[in-house]
């Protein structure tokens, strides 16, 4: 297929883009990293965090995994709006190449990238205290490329409405920052007050979090797993389809 063809060309411009760059991707993994390194600690007296059973690592780990897709992927509309600014989507516009290529090339290249950064994190985790099954490892690492998919075409689609970083930066950050403390990445929402927890159950990334941590624990069959991949897959779905429909409006 055309669009096939041509995303796979979008791939290889910026893959080749990035691998000359190799700062952005050890920056990139270097926040989450930190996060491992100096909280893990804090939470090892936690021999098993209440409403959860599992150790503090099958906790944290997971969080750490969404917050790096969170604000890995969701940074990349950063790039877009250069490549506006500096012409270089303009230039596109005149090829034959699919509008939709356009998407899919980059959020490709985004999930690619995260996807390494992912397998150094677990890597790391391991290193620090990590005990999961191989199957709920490989579980938890899909499910969290599947989500920066979806997080990458929403920054794109956030980047062409704005097309300024003086007003995607703060759009993003207001964003980002109530889905990062409602998903409970650093803690089990299952901890906080009931108020705070039913507010959570209306941000898909709380589903997420529950179904990598439940897979590390090698709950399969709980429902976690199932509502967190269901929930993935329909935010993958929505945004990517959103994001199709924009680049399509904006090269027309």
């Amino acid at each position: 297929m055309r669009v096939i063809r041509d995303s796979l060309l979008i791939f290889r411009r910026y893959l080749r883009q990035t691998l000359r760059s190799t700062v952005t991707i050890v920056f990139g993994l270097l926040q989450p990293l930190l996060y491992m390194v100096f909280f893990g600690p804090l939470l090892t007296r936690m021999t098993e965090v209440r409403g959860f059973g599992g150790d503090a690592w099958q906790v944290l780990v997971p969080g750490i995994l969404v917050q790096l897709a969170l604000f890995g992927a969701g940074f990349v509309g950063f790039g877009l709006i250069a490549d506006l600014r500096s012409g270089v989507v303009e230039r596109l516009r005149v090829t034959p190449v699919s509008r939709t290529a356009l998407l899919l090339g980059r959020v490709m290249r985004d999930t690619l990238v995260l996807a390494v950064q992912a397998a150094m994190l677990l890597a790391a985790g391991l290193a620090l205290g990590l005990r999961a099954p191989v199957g709920g490892l490989l579980i938890g690492l899909a499910l969290v490329v599947l989500l920066s998919v979806g997080v990458a075409a929403l920054s794109y689609v956030l980047a062409m409405m704005t097309r300024s970083e003086d007003a995607f930066a703060p759009l993003l950050s207001t964003l980002t920052l109530p889905l990062m403390l409602l998903s409970g990445m650093l803690l089990p929402m299952t901890m906080a007050p009931g108020w705070l927890d039913a507010v959570s159950r209306a941000t898909p990334f709380r589903y997420v979090v529950d179904a990598v941590r439940a897979a590390f624990t090698g709950d399969y069959a709980g429902g976690a797993v199932l509502r967190g991949a269901a929930v993935t897959l329909v935010l993958v779905a929505a945004s990517l389809a959103l994001g199709a429909l924009r680049f399509r409006r904006e090269n027309a």
